[in-house]
């Protein structure tokens, strides 16, 4: 997976996310989506594109997640996926795990609701995106799965609803990235 590749496959992966997140009835609502994540399979990959990113953003964090590095790139120059910027890029190294396919797998959008734990984050979005209640109830064929990563050093609870369908994976939080870097200074 190259960088160059990255780009040019962008205008696909967005349009297939916005398609996703048109299905989920999240487009409705105004959330930001504050970054973009990759996937891939080796360390050299990852290095490669962690050089790559640098001449085009800048790395805003380094941190140790799940027991992996996973990087945080603000780019010079925002992504465009329809009328949203996004301003920065997810790069994980690899775990435990090989990916079917290499290149962009998800987006996070921020839903600004202060929740610190899933509880108060499913019933945050219930309340604004009702028409999910099946989706959460596992009666579709979307998969939900919750969750509340934490860096080594994040002082801020962000829980995650992530859905996934079709290689697609949209997440919600209730943090942006850029909170959760600022809270690990703290």
């Amino acid at each position: 997976m190259t960088y160059q590749e990255l780009i040019n496959s962008w205008p696909v992966f967005s349009q297939r996310i916005q398609a996703f997140t048109q299905e989920l009835g999240l487009d409705k609502l105004t959330l930001e989506c504050d970054h973009s994540a990759l996937r891939v399979n080796t360390n050299a990959s990852a290095d490669q594109l962690r050089q790559d990113f640098a001449n085009v953003g800048t790395i805003i964090s380094d941190n140790m997640i799940n027991g992996r590095p996973i990087l945080i790139i603000e780019l010079n120059t925002p992504l465009l996926m329809g009328t949203n910027t996004i301003e920065c890029v997810e790069l994980p190294y690899p775990g435990e795990k090989a990916y079917p396919k290499e290149g962009w797998e998800h987006i996070e959008l921020v839903l600004d609701c202060g929740a610190n734990n899933c509880d108060m984050l499913t019933q945050s979005l219930l309340e604004q995106a009702p028409q999910l209640a099946p989706v959460l109830a596992g009666q579709t064929d979307i998969k939900v799965k919750l969750s509340s990563p934490q860096g080594d050093k994040e002082r801020l609870l962000n829980p995650t609803i992530a859905f996934k369908k079709d290689g697609l994976c949209v997440k919600v939080h209730s943090h942006g990235i850029k909170a959760v870097i600022a809270s690990e200074a703290e």
